[in-house]
Order: C-alpha cells, then structure tokens, then sequence
C-alpha cells in the first residue's frame, strides 16, 4: 500500500486522479489537504510515502501586479512542502509543471517541437515560476527524496476550463475551417492519471514530458470533435504563405494554429501510459 498525500483537492487534475485511483489502484490510498491557510504545517507527514503536489496558480492573467503572488505560491510554497515532506521523511516529491516552461526563446527550440534537449526559457512569470521552483526543488533531491516532476501540454477532459473548453464550444460554429498542418501535443486527463499513478508506484524520478500517442493538427482536432457533434468541417483552401504573411505575427492566430508538439522518446521514464486514444476521448466529453 501506497500512502500518498495531495495538494489541490479542489482542482480538475486533482479531483479527476481521485477518481481515477478509486477505480484502477486499490493500492494507493491518498489523502488531501489544502495549502490555502497554514494548518497544513501542524501536519505529520512521516507516515506518507509521496507527496503529490497539484497545487499551484495558472495562467489567469499577465498583469504584473500578480507577478509577486505567482512566484509565492508557484515556487515558494512548492519549496517549503518539499522541504517539510524531505524533514520527515517521505521519500518522493512529484511536482506538476507545466509546459509553459518551454518559452519562444528556448534553447534548441525549433519549429515549436520539444525535445530531451530542449532547454526551457520562460516566456513570463507564469513559466517562470514553475521553471524556478523546478530548479530549487533539484537541490533538495538525494537518494532518500527523490524528485519527479511532470510538464503536461495542455490537458483535457469532460469538464475541463482552458483553452479545450473554448476550443470545444467554438468547434460548434467552426463549418470552415484552414487545414494548416500544424502539429499538437495535448494529453486527455486519464493518460495524465495513469502516468501520475505509475509514476508513484514505481518510484522514478526524473523530468516527465507526457503527451497523448498522437500528435495532430488544429484541423485534426477540430473535425475529430465536430465528427462526435454530428457535424462535417470542410476545408478552406488557401495558400500557407499568404496565411503567414495575414496572421503571422497575430498571437491568438499563432497560439491556434502554430506548433507545440514533445519529440520525446527515453525508454528509461515510464511508457504506456496511454491508456485512451484521441477519438476515444473525444466521444467520452461529447457524451458527457
């Protein structure tokens, strides 16, 4: 039996794992507690062997005034667990990140693809923050507390905010649609469960950078969701090159239809744990 204590009960990643564990692990008991007041510090935690820790600020707003609060609850926070959980002895830390590590800027950061030698540059606070309490969190490892931590693209699922969210209602109305060839790396919620629980009964450390099987385009995705819909999309015919000279300093445009894909393969982190395929889960949130 695995005792594993968790951060961010109240959040989708958190509450999705819950329920996954309830049905696929009878081995692993978790147990939740909120960062949200200081209570968290009376607690023991010798008695746990991980610390999942989800909690933390997202993406909400660029405005600077925030910029003080992220770096509190996105690194400093995440440091004073860790170091509570390696002074009594819990024996892994898992940390989720984020990719938005990854800024426009990173080192070896060619055409949007990702790779084990990518190195991250931040983009804004928001990465910035996760990318700081990742480094400070490597001084902390030893062989007795080991680290681990993930960096998902965008997750999704039935329920899910965000960008999937949006891109799910707009799909709705999109009958025309560019067939850029882009290319995505996202990941639906249960792959990201699944690796969450192998990753916490196997032990290994080490940087995560999980993604579905496959990687696809905006189009792909789009028409995937309207076909569960019902609906047909059709392609509008343009020339790549007119499209980049229209749109291509337009962000929304670039955030939509650029890429952003992992080129990740190390036989030595954890493998299969793609447990459901994009269509799969696509016909899961439109039923749901």
């Amino acid at each position: 039996m695995k005792k594993v204590l968790v951060t961010g009960k109240f959040g989708y990643i958190g509450s999705k794992f819950k329920e996954w564990i309830e049905v696929n692990d009878k081995d692993i008991e978790l147990e939740y507690i909120s960062l949200r007041d200081s209570l968290w510090k009376e607690k023991d935690f010798s008695k746990y062997d991980a610390v999942l820790h989800l909690a933390g600020i997202a993406h909400v707003s660029r405005n600077p005034k925030l910029e003080e609060m992220y770096y509190k609850i996105n690194r400093d926070l995440t440091i004073e667990l860790a170091k509570k959980s390696k002074d009594e002895g819990v024996n892994h830390f898992i940390y989720m990140s984020s990719i938005i590590v990854y800024g426009k800027n990173s080192i070896n950061f060619v055409n949007g693809v990702i790779t084990l030698n990518t190195v991250p540059v931040p983009n804004d606070f928001y990465g910035e923050s996760k990318l700081q309490a990742e480094n400070l969190l490597d001084t902390l490892q030893t062989e007795k507390f080991k680290i681990s931590i993930i960096r998902p693209p965008m997750v999704y699922g039935p329920n899910s905010k965000g960008n999937f969210s949006y891109l799910l209602k707009f799909s709705r109305f999109l009958l025309l649609l560019p067939n850029i060839k882009n290319s995505r790396s996202i990941i639906y919620i249960d792959n990201l469960n699944e690796l969450m629980r192998l990753i916490i009964k196997s032990g290994k450390c080490g940087i995560f950078m999980p993604k579905n099987s496959e990687n696809l385009s905006t189009y792909e995705i789009i028409k995937v969701i309207r076909e569960n819909m019902g609906k047909k999309t059709y392609k509008l015919i343009i020339v790549p090159k007119l499209l980049k000279i229209m749109f291509g300093k337009n962000n929304l445009f670039n955030k939509i239809f650029g890429n952003l894909e992992y080129d990740v393969k190390n036989p030595e982190l954890i493998k299969n744990y793609n447990v459901i395929s994009f269509k799969r889960s696509i016909e899961e949130i439109i039923k749901k």
